[in-house]
């Protein structure tokens, strides 16, 4: 399934994250992460995992995950990405 528009899901409020998918015109699946440095190094790692793993699930391809991150959970997330991926669909 490919994404032909961007769309967002999510906030810029803490505990939540905003997340942005665009087509990816390189290919594959790109996750892109921003969020505070102490975050990035404790668990960057497994929030791109989240992210990428939730991706793979619906089954996209070709497409970019930009997460703004202030202090979001995994299930959040799972939640913010498929909401973004979905509105990007129609």
């Amino acid at each position: 399934m490919k994404i032909n528009r961007t769309a967002q899901a999510g906030a810029i409020e803490s505990s939540d994250v905003l997340v942005t998918v665009a087509p990816n015109p390189d290919g594959g699946i790109k996750v892109e992460l921003e969020t505070k440095r102490v975050i990035q190094k404790q668990f960057g790692k497994q929030i791109e995992k989240v992210i990428l793993e939730t991706a793979e699930k619906l089954g996209v391809e070709d497409v970019v995950i930009k997460a703004q991150d202030k202090g979001a959970l995994d299930y959040t997330y799972r939640a913010r990405v498929q909401a973004a991926i979905e509105r990007a669909l129609f």
